[in-house]
């Protein structure tokens, strides 16, 4: 389940990078907030959380 949600993230966080064409006006702030989430999500996982 960590696995998946770890991909689920990561994929949002490729997917929301500013370089696309259709996500060049949102600027850097989906992106920014699903890598603080992605890093959440990580140390969670270090620390056995989840």
């Amino acid at each position: 389940m960590s696995l998946i949600l770890l991909l689920i993230i990561l994929i949002l966080l490729i997917g929301a990078v500013p370089a696309w064409p259709y996500s060049r006006g949102w600027g850097y702030y989906p992106s920014g907030g699903l890598g603080l989430l992605l890093i959440i999500v990580i140390v969670l996982l270090l620390l056995h959380i989840i």
